[in-house]
């Protein structure tokens, strides 16, 4: 091998190590406490400061047992290394990462056969951080073609008091008017008539949800595209719908197949979901789909010639990773129909022998069994006066267990429950677990004199 002697002159240029590398000043990380609300002077080791944020993230709740959340808790180790893969992957960055585009276009013309486009070739759709985002864009969309058709007024758009916040940020943030339809009796959602009879020339569109974060339940979208077709007749108004399926996008197409609430209705303009909801995928990941591009106006995609490519792009964020994406397709890929449709089976069974076991106790009234969304909301009985819902999640919540308590919105302000939401990972056996807690603190509970109360601005704290 060759010979080499060292430099005729000495180095002008110091090693260049990256702070990154190995443990800078290791006795410090025994000794020195950092500052929590600004930037240390100095270097931690890797394991101090690891330790630190770790023993601090051990006081979470265990996302396991959070029967408040909707999104997505257990995905199969495959699916953890992929996204590990990527996550350096700017999503934006189409031209750097073809294949990861592919894969984002494959889940967009996947869906818009599952939702029964016309012709799924012709469906345009993107991905997007949630369904709150995918909320936002077709809310954008509804009211820029309704803008081409309106020369005055102030765009309304129509939707039932129980939909998810992000309707009401999307009226606040683009100045429409938010016409909510209110909960009567026994109906804890969207009416179609009463929907219809909020239109007019200025409404942008209707709002019509596949599972309903409050029970659990499914809007009757044929039918409110029935109402908006007769309302045409007589007015001559063409109202879209945008059917918000954040949860029930991923359920109904493999459960409830004879149920028609997709792209099957003409008046269906629009479909968003969450991929980390029930399309069984960690945070960071929604679809919004149009039926065709006359329902995404071209002026709202935007065509940047950005890093060496042509990009259109119609989304509110920019830079993100682009591993929530592979593992969508890597869950399309791996589950297929069959697998979709047995896991939200499986969910949906454990939601109804859960309900059918807690309605068993006597002590509470279910409003809905999760024979829908695999989600279900109860409160107590009439007689039961001794504690209320919120005493009752407060006392789960010491064993562990989040459930949320509420009250419901106009005209229901009365109703106060709990809600159960039933996903993958929640197995029967911890179903059983639950149900021997709850069974457990019964006793202790019918023995109080009254309700302990609760703070009123906790009382909706879970309900989306």
């Amino acid at each position: 091998m060759a010979l080499h002697k060292g430099p005729d002159r000495p180095d002008q240029r110091p090693a260049s190590v990256n702070p990154f590398y190995g443990e800078a000043n290791p006795v410090g990380g025994m000794t020195e406490a950092p500052p929590q609300h600004r930037l240390p002077d100095s270097p931690l080791p890797p394991t101090t400061a690891y330790q630190l944020v770790h023993d601090e993230l051990m006081l979470d709740g265990n996302s396991r047992l959070n029967l408040a959340t909707f999104v997505t808790t257990w995905m199969e180790p495959q699916a953890g290394v992929l996204m590990t893969e990527c996550r350096d992957k700017n999503m934006i960055d189409k031209d750097e990462y073809p294949r990861t585009a592919e894969l984002e276009r494959r889940c967009v013309a996947m869906l818009a056969d599952l939702w029964n486009a016309p012709d799924p070739s012709a469906a345009v759709g993107c991905s997007t951080t949630g369904s709150s985002e995918a909320c936002m864009l077709a809310g954008m969309a509804l009211k820029r073609r309704w803008s081409k058709r309106n020369t005055g007024g102030r765009p309304n758009l129509v939707m039932g008091v129980n939909v998810q916040v992000c309707w009401e940020k999307f009226c606040n943030f683009w100045e429409v008017e938010a016409r909510m339809v209110p909960m009567e009796g026994g109906r804890y959602h969207l009416d179609p008539q009463v929907a219809a009879e909020l239109c007019d020339e200025n409404t942008i569109g209707v709002v019509g949800v596949l599972g309903s974060t409050f029970d659990g339940s499914y809007e009757p979208i044929a039918d409110l595209c029935a109402a908006l077709d007769a309302f045409q007749e007589r007015t001559g108004l063409d109202i879209p719908v945008h059917v918000d399926g954040a949860s029930g996008g991923m359920v109904a197409p493999f459960l409830d197949e004879d149920l028609v609430w997709d792209f099957r209705l003409p008046r269906v303009a629009s479909i968003n979901t969450s991929g980390h909801k029930y399309g069984l995928v960690y945070p960071g990941v929604g679809w919004a789909l149009w039926r065709d591009k006359a329902a995404l106006p071209e002026e709202l995609v935007f065509r940047v010639n950005y890093l060496g490519g042509d990009m259109p792009t119609f989304a509110l964020n920019f830079s993100r990773p682009g591993a929530q994406v592979v593992a969508q397709y890597y869950t399309f890929l791996r589950l297929g129909r069959e697998g979709y449709r047995a896991v939200q089976q499986a969910s949906r069974d454990v939601a109804n022998r859960l309900a059918g076991h807690i309605e068993s106790l006597g002590d509470f009234e279910l409003l809905t069994r999760g024979d829908q969304l695999p989600v279900f909301a109860f409160t107590t009985a009439p007689d039961v006066k001794a504690y209320d819902v919120f005493d009752v999640s407060r006392r789960l919540r010491e064993h562990g267990w989040l459930v949320p308590a509420y009250t419901f919105p106009p005209n229901r302000e009365d109703l106060s429950v709990l809600r159960v939401v039933c996903r993958n990972g929640f197995s029967t056996d911890l179903a059983a677990l639950l149900m021997d807690d709850l069974q457990r603190l019964l006793p202790e509970l019918r023995r109080q004199q009254h309700p302990l109360g609760r703070e009123a601005a906790r009382a909706t704290a879970f309900h989306h």
